[in-house]
């Protein structure tokens, strides 16, 4: 058990909220998931009593005592104020109407008596990766981090901390307008986002952008494709592991969503000329020549001058089941007085 004093960082999601525990010498006392159901389907009320309970449990798995605990990191799925306030038009994880303009990081706040620091999931791990890839120098670089789920999220880091814009919304990746021509096939339709834009970067690089997009396109492409008998939402979820096959659908549509991100970390690099391009998700939870693979085809696709390519680095994100949770703890962490 730790001498001294810690924080915890809680990963709350749709199903679940995983915890960890950062002690002050910057080691991670967990190695593992610990997770327990986050209860979100039953109101803010009971979630948060969630948290807490999840707070309560990863300490007595690490042996902390509650006394030791100096602050709490939350993460939570977006659309959310930089300040941890649901969106008034609600969100995919909290889609009940007491849960819009709903002060999570406040109410979680009271509850425990601790300081809660607050990032949504994306930036949570986007700050985890910036973090374990630099180590002692994380503050004198800076990266983009694209994690690639349901839908597009991830963050932008400067000198180590999250850039979270003024109404928190910086670093929403997946909603920058990417150039479609030479990504779609001369008779492939514009891809629509369910945020009501097209031809973003979420439109083509998520699992709803498969599903809604991708998919029905190639299975035109490929009539006798096993997924044609598949229901459309089961089909994008089987996509990934055909892509390990070296299935050809499956390459064509990850190919699409490579170029997609390249060009998007093309426009960062015109912006805000990054240290690092980190990429994450399911698309890279796979077996190690696959996302090496992708990887590759995200860098050939993104454009850098000379100097940016000879600077910058391309990476996976690591500890992805873990990885929210970490940078939760990193921001409480580093949002301590000295």
């Amino acid at each position: 058990m730790p001498d001294t004093w810690v924080v915890v960082g809680l990963d709350n999601g749709g199903t679940s909220n995983n915890a960890t525990v950062l002690d002050a010498a910057g080691s991670f006392l967990v190695d593992r998931l610990v997770e327990t159901p986050s209860r979100v389907l039953e109101g803010p009320e009971v979630a948060v009593e969630a948290l807490a309970a999840a707070l309560t449990g990863i300490l007595d798995v690490t042996g902390v005592d509650l006394a030791q605990v100096r602050a709490v990191g939350l993460d939570t799925p977006g659309p959310a104020s930089a300040t941890g306030v649901i969106s008034s038009k609600g969100a995919t994880n909290f889609p009940q109407p007491e849960w819009w303009g709903f002060d999570i990081r406040t109410a979680l706040e009271e509850r425990l008596g601790l300081p809660v620091v607050y990032n949504n999931d994306g930036n949570a791990a986007a700050l985890y990766a910036h973090h374990a890839h630099f180590g002692a120098d994380a503050a004198r670089h800076s990266s983009i981090s694209a994690i690639v789920g349901t839908g597009l999220g991830g963050g932008v880091i400067e000198a180590g901390k999250v850039v979270k814009g003024a109404a928190g919304m910086a670093g929403e990746l997946g909603h920058v307008h990417i150039p479609m021509e030479g990504l779609l096939q001369d008779a492939q339709p514009l891809p629509g986002c369910n945020c009501g834009f097209s031809a973003d970067a979420e439109s083509v690089a998520s699992l709803t952008g498969i599903a809604n997009n991708l998919l029905p396109y190639w299975l035109t492409r490929f009539e006798d494709h096993p997924l044609s008998a598949e229901p459309l939402g089961k089909a994008a979820k089987l996509v990934r592991g055909y892509g390990e096959k070296d299935d050809p659908l499956a390459l064509k549509i990850f190919e699409q969503q490579a170029i997609a991100l390249g060009r998007l970390f093309t426009i960062a690099a015109n912006f805000t000329d990054p240290s690092a391009y980190f990429v994450g998700g399911g698309v890279v939870e796979t077996g190690p020549r696959f996302r090496q693979w992708f990887l590759d085809k995200v860098r050939e696709n993104t454009v850098l001058r000379e100097e940016q390519a000879l600077a910058a680095e391309f990476a996976l994100v690591p500890d992805l089941d873990m990885a929210g949770a970490r940078g939760a703890a990193i921001a409480a962490r580093d949002a301590l007085p000295g």
